[in-house]
C-alpha cells in the first residue's frame, strides 16, 4: 500500500447540489456537521493504509484547501506520508481541467518524483465506505493494467440516469 499514490478528483462544481455549492466545491459541502463529502474518500484511504494523497482541486477550492490542510494534517512527511491539494498546474495548456481525465493528465508529471507502483484515482464527491486493499490485491494478483471498482445495478435503474 505504501507504493500506491492516490489522486482524488475534487474540482467539480456540483451543479445538482446548488445552492450548497454556491460558495464551495462539491467535495467541500458539509456532511453531518463537521465533516465534508471528501472525508469519505480520505477516510477510506486512511483506513486502507494509503497515505500518499494528492487532492486535485479547481472550482471554488478555498474551503476545501482549508479543510484538507487543517482537518487532515495527521500525515508524517518524514515517513513518506502526505496529503496535498493541487490546483490546476496548467502545464499542458492554459486551460482549466477539461474533465476528470484531463485533471489526471495535467498532473501526470507528479508521478516522476513519486514513482508509485500503482495509482488509485478516486472521486472526492462520493459518499461510500470501501477498503481499497482487497481491490489492489486483486489488481496485482490478476496482473491487471487497469481495475475499476463499481456497484452492479439493474439495467432498469441505470437507464433512469440516461
Amino acid at each position: 500500500m505504501r507504493q500506491t499514490l492516490v489522486m482524488v478528483l475534487a474540482g467539480g462544481q456540483g451543479e445538482r447540489l446548488y445552492p450548497l455549492t454556491k460558495e464551495r466545491a462539491k467535495p467541500a459541502v458539509p456532511f453531518a456537521g463537521v465533516y465534508r463529502i471528501i472525508d469519505f474518500a480520505l477516510s477510506n484511504c486512511l483506513n486502507s493504509g494509503l497515505r500518499r494523497i494528492y487532492v486535485l482541486t479547481q472550482y471554488k477550492s478555498e474551503s476545501l484547501d482549508r479543510h484538507v490542510s487543517f482537518g487532515w494534517n495527521i500525515f508524517n512527511p518524514e515517513l513518506g506520508e502526505w496529503i496535498e491539494t493541487r490546483p490546476p498546474q496548467q502545464r499542458t495548456s492554459s486551460d482549466w481541467y477539461l474533465g476528470t481525465a484531463d485533471a489526471i493528465y495535467q498532473n501526470i508529471y507528479t508521478l516522476d518524483g513519486v514513482r508509485p507502483r500503482h495509482v488509485l484515482v478516486l472521486g472526492g464527491d462520493h459518499v461510500y465506505r470501501m477498503d481499497y486493499a482487497p481491490m489492489l490485491a486483486a489488481h496485482e494478483a490478476n496482473q491487471a493494467d487497469v481495475t475499476v471498482a463499481c456497484v452492479e445495478v439493474p439495467v432498469s435503474r441505470a437507464a433512469e440516469r440516461l
